[in-house]
């Protein structure tokens, strides 16, 4: 059973949002992490570049396969996760306390379109 906190957003890509303040964090869900296996790289974006939601954004790759990262809510990329760079199995470690990266000037109103924890979860059962 992944692990799914209340407090975050989800996309059906399995990423995660938070928001603080004016900044939204983003990384990937405990499902993604497990299905992935073995985090060996993570390829991040560049910072200040606008992405739109559902885009491509960053790349995680692991022993099994490689993904490619959706950014869930358009936005300017503010900053990256730079302990990523030396240490991708920190994904695998605690894929929630260790974001990819974060936006500003992110569209709010996209994030309440986002799923729930309750949302996720039940999307999760499709999946099986």
């Amino acid at each position: 059973m992944s692990k799914i906190p209340a407090e975050l957003q989800y996309s059906k890509d399995h990423e995660w949002v938070r928001i603080d303040g004016d900044v939204l964090y983003v990384g990937i869900t405990d499902y993604a992490q497990d299905s992935l296996g073995e985090v060996v790289y993570v390829e991040l974006p560049p910072v200040g570049e606008r992405f739109a939601a559902d885009e491509e954004i960053a790349n995680v790759e692991s022993v099994k396969a490689a993904s490619a990262i959706y950014n869930p809510v358009a936005g300017i990329v503010d900053t990256v996760n730079e302990e990523l760079d030396g240490s991708p199995e920190l994904i695998n470690e605690d894929c929630y306390e260790n974001h990819l990266y974060t936006l500003k000037d992110f569209d709010a109103a996209h994030v309440g379109t986002l799923l729930d924890a309750a949302g996720y979860a039940e999307f999760l059962k499709t999946l099986d």
